[in-house]
């Protein structure tokens, strides 16, 4: 039969969902608060939703005839809007709001592992109590991660003897009105993200990515959405071995077995650590930017991986180009403290798009932007990205590089270090020396 898919929510990780959808014989429409100019060219029809709002999204998706739905952000999906599209009859890839918990509900999310036995939890504690919370970091002998229970969009976690000494921890969590706190062990080693794709039991995994969360170049400043990330050619990153990267896969199965019946995108974020991976977090949906590094190597039809999660049937074994990806995005000046809305996007997209030859090629996808009949404004979140895709994740960076400055950055900054020689050896150094050697 023809597919009617309804792409939910307007950022770069939609934009990317949209085109892998794109060169299938797939009718798309989407919605979301924003007008994303990249997925306006791609679809039949678009309506300005609040997503969140389940009855609204459900509206629309009847309106089009959708015969399936991707839900992009965490947003709805905390809201219940998967629940409501599956009641309405219209199948949605994405976990229902109690099982989306694994990451709209961090005290849950690290509860549920240590009940299930899931490997690689680190140590923790919860608190509903803010100066119950202080009094623990003030008996800790080691450094400590605050996290916000809920949603914070990335933004919300502080390391102690990183990012704040422990006055400073204490004081953010008194100062910051958060129902709950968790506190967990500080992991050290080097973060990587494995997405896994889930249904009827069945999980396939994409190659590992390194997010870049720190606002400016050389991991300073303020955690942000996701400033960049990388891939390698391969499915482990220059710092891990197969057999890490395995031990990781296994941690997402794990956490699927004890789940029964998730569907949609399991994304675990781990740091690998001299004991193996750990779990900083999971999250129940595709990652931004890690989308914009997968989905554009993904070889399997997407529309054929929706519409068998659909059927009921395992997920299809997914096939990755091998070559590498890297992905810089360009914010808003300010970002993420103080960024500035209403500024006019200019973007060439001709330009990057000329980019592609047979060494590789480049792709731009529009983020948090509002298109409008004047023009194209930022938002207060990330403008667009660039992704370079080559042989190499050096090359891969130069076509990255240049897509920025072809595209056209002013009034925007970016991290200009993401997929740089030096930065990806000092990962590899960096685990070299913890490993001792």
């Amino acid at each position: 039969m023809d597919e009617t898919v309804l792409v939910v929510g307007g950022g770069g990780r939609e934009h990317a969902i949209a085109r892998a959808l794109a060169s299938s014989d797939a009718e798309l429409y989407a919605c979301s608060e924003n007008r994303n100019p990249g997925i306006d060219a791609l679809v039949e029809g678009f309506r300005s939703v609040e997503t969140t709002d389940p009855e609204a999204v459900v509206s629309y998706a009847k309106a089009v005839g959708a015969t399936l739905a991707v839900v992009g952000p965490e947003a709805p999906l905390a809201a219940g809007v998967v629940d409501a599209l599956d009641d309405a009859g219209i199948y949605a890839f994405g976990p229902r709001q109690a099982e989306a918990r694994i990451e709209t509900d961090k005290a849950f999310q690290r509860r549920f592992m240590a009940e299930n036995d899931v490997p690689g939890c680190p140590e923790f504690e919860t608190f509903v109590d803010p100066e119950a919370a202080c009094d623990y970091i003030d008996d800790s002998e080691e450094d400590l991660v605050i996290k916000p229970a809920g949603l914070t969009g990335g933004k919300g976690v502080k390391v102690i003897g990183d990012q704040v000494t422990p006055e400073e921890g204490k004081t953010y969590i008194r100062e910051s009105g958060y129902d709950r706190i968790v506190l967990e062990e500080r992991l050290i080693g080097e973060e990587f993200t494995v997405q896994a794709v889930v249904a009827a039991g069945s999980v396939e995994t994409a190659p590992a990515v390194q997010d870049h969360k720190r606002a400016y170049e050389g991991d300073e400043g303020p955690n942000t959405g996701g400033m960049g990330s990388y891939t390698a050619p391969t499915y482990e990153l220059p710092f891990m071995t197969e057999e890490e990267y395995a031990d990781a896969v296994g941690i997402v199965e794990s956490t699927v077995d004890a789940l029964e019946g998730y569907k949609g995108i399991l994304y675990g974020q781990f740091m690998l650590t001299t004991e193996g991976p750990k779990v900083v977090e999971f999250n129940a949906r595709f990652g931004d930017p890690e989308a914009m590094n997968t989905l554009p190597v993904l070889e399997t039809d997407f529309l054929d991986v929706l519409v068998a999660a659909r059927e009921g049937a395992p997920v299809p074994e997914l096939e990755f180009a091998e070559r590498a990806t890297v992905c810089k995005y360009a914010v808003p000046a300010g970002y993420p403290d103080d960024p500035e809305a209403g500024a006019e996007v200019t973007v060439d997209e001709e330009s990057v798009a000329e980019l592609a030859d047979d060494s590789g090629e480049a792709l731009l996808y529009y983020a948090s932007v509002d298109a409008r009949d004047d023009g194209v404004f930022t938002t207060t979140s990330r403008s667009f990205a660039v992704v370079g895709i080559a042989d190499s994740i050096a090359d891969a960076e130069e076509i990255a590089e240049e897509a920025l400055a072809l595209a056209g950055e002013e009034g925007l900054r970016s991290r200009h270090d993401i997929g740089k020689a030096d930065l990806v050896q000092s990962r590899i150094d960096h685990m070299a020396e913890l490993r001792g050697n």
